[in-house]
């Protein structure tokens, strides 16, 4: 057990240390820790041996109820409203014409049962959505009408689906005595029933009961997750669509400290699919692949090229969506975390194939995420479906949050060359004084009103987004440091590298070129990595 904790520790150390490296493959970063599992398992060179199909269900399961929450929390509906109907045509209609496709092809073509086939249909019936939004935000790739809005809430909506065909299929071929629709029937009117009932109850305490701590809040989001999806099972509902619909309600509802649960899923979810991929990776044996690898690759090309491109054809051309939007929602139609949750569950219920489940739906999850993951910006860009002047994070709730305006203040000092300016002779685009303090008194300003010395103004701003090609750094001036008692001015720095504020004595001093830095200061440098 120790091996396996110590394991988990680097992996997740591995993933924070290369983040910003792994965003930049060219494959789905998330393929990285498959190949590491597989690397570090039972044919790799640890020979680390993990078969425990129980655990890795109770881990999976677990990690996949915080990511259905965080895809439903993070979706945007006042962006993505255009396309909802779409989203939910093709997660349900979708999710079924595609398995029962699948299932024809593996019926015909690999000689299995008619119940069999339509297990494995099922399983891999729903598509990824956070292997999809992983290549969309990395990528900053924006896609016209509404497109990534509508691969959002459809990857995001469609597990639910793919999991009640799953378990459906499951009971019948075990021989369990169900009553199909029923079981239905409570599965989506209750889970939406207990998603929808415990959103608002949150929302309403979130917003009524004040917390001293903005984590207290995370805490509360964190447990409604959990009990949602647990309260949900228990009534008969489909826990992860309860999740899923959840985190809609409280991601759309204003709730105090919100960007602070923003961050705290974002780390968690990633976490997660992190925890879920080098799991797989390691419960696989690379060794017993060889005798899966023909049908997976059968059931990929018909998936990939017949089914998922059939299915979506035949659902959007009733909206009369574009050519290209079609082509590219095909491609899009990732397998990942879901699918190979679900073939445990089949594994789990002894159920009776000619060969592995898990196994197959793996290689399966391995090509999909390796070619079409890889391929999808490229596809895109063919397609002309890339929109350069949107920002894909503008279908997610922490958008605008995280774009909100930024607010800073300024002193007059008596050299300023705002001083004895009028507001309305000052060129500053962008850039609003929206109160003046003068006096012990604070002043609403129009065109008109004079800036004067002494005056102390606040200035709102549109906060800058593009953090992730800039870099902020700390130098502490001790007694023998090269810059001790020199003016800013007479500092040689990089063409990239600027001088943005200066510590001391538990003051931040705004610098100027005249500003001199002395012993013990502490220097906050911003460069930039790339063109921004």
């Amino acid at each position: 057990m120790d091996l396996y904790f110590v394991l988990v520790g680097c992996v997740i150390l591995i993933c924070i240390l290369l983040n910003r490296f792994l965003d930049k493959l060219a494959i789905p970063s998330l393929l990285f820790f498959i190949l590491l599992g597989m690397l570090l398992g039972e044919n790799g060179i640890l020979g680390v041996v993990f078969n425990d199909y129980q655990i890795a269900e109770m881990i999976c399961s677990t990690s996949l109820i915080f990511i259905m929450f965080f895809g439903g929390f993070g979706t945007n509906l006042k962006v993505a409203k255009p396309v909802i109907i779409k989203s939910i045509v093709l997660s349900t209609l979708g999710v079924l014409l595609t398995a029962l496709l699948v299932a024809g092809f593996v019926y015909y073509v690999l000689d299995l049962s008619w119940l069999q086939s339509l297990l494995i249909g099922s399983v891999i019936s729903s598509t990824d959505a956070t292997s999809v939004f992983n290549i969309l935000r990395s990528r900053h790739l924006s896609l016209k009408y509404g497109t990534d809005s509508l691969l959002e809430i459809e990857s995001g909506s469609n597990d639910p689906v793919s999991y009640m065909l799953t378990i459906s299929v499951i009971m019948i071929m075990t021989g369990q005595n169900i009553s199909l629709p029923v079981m239905i029937f409570q599965q989506i009117i209750f889970g939406l029933l207990c998603g929808c009932c415990i959103g608002k109850i949150i929302v309403k305490i979130l917003n009524e009961v004040h917390v001293n701590e903005s984590y207290e809040n995370t805490v509360i989001i964190f447990a409604s997750s959990i009990i949602t999806y647990a309260f949900s099972n228990l009534i008969g509902g489909n826990g992860y669509l309860s999740v899923y619909i959840c985190g809609i309600i409280l991601g759309n509802s204003y709730i105090p400290h919100k960007k602070d649960m923003v961050h705290f899923y974002e780390t968690l979810t990633k976490m997660a699919q992190v925890l879920i991929f080098f799991l797989l990776g390691l419960l696989v044996t690379p060794s017993e692949l060889p005798e899966v690898i023909i049908p997976a690759i059968l059931i990929m090309i018909f998936l990939t090229f017949v089914a998922r491109p059939l299915s979506i054809s035949v659902l959007l051309g009733m909206f009369r969506s574009p050519l290209r939007q079609t082509a590219v929602v095909s491609w899009a139609g990732l397998r990942g975390v879901a699918s190979i949750v679900f073939a445990i569950y089949a594994v789990l219920y002894q159920v009776d194939l000619p060969f592995d489940l898990f196994n197959l739906v793996f290689c399966i999850v391995l090509f999909s995420l390796s070619i079409q993951g890889s391929l999808l910006p490229w596809i895109s860009k063919k397609c002309h479906m890339i929109n350069p002047q949107v920002d894909i994070l503008r279908t997610f709730n922490d958008y605008q949050e995280d774009n909100d305006m930024c607010f800073v203040k300024m002193k007059i000092g008596p050299n300023h060359h705002f001083k004895n300016l009028k507001l309305k002779d000052i060129n500053a685009d962008d850039l609003l004084v929206i109160l003046i303090a003068r006096d012990h008194q604070t002043l609403i300003p129009n065109g008109d009103t004079e800036i004067l010395e002494g005056d102390l103004l606040v200035l709102a701003a549109k906060k800058f987004e593009n953090r992730e090609n800039i870099r902020l750094d700390e130098t502490h001036i001790h007694s023998s440091h090269k810059w001790k008692d020199k003016l800013v001015k007479d500092i040689s720095l990089p063409a990239k590298q600027l001088i943005i504020m200066i510590q001391r004595n538990h003051q931040s001093i705004i610098p100027n070129g005249t500003t001199p830095i002395l012993e013990n200061d502490i220097l906050v440098t911003i460069e930039t990595q790339d063109e921004i």
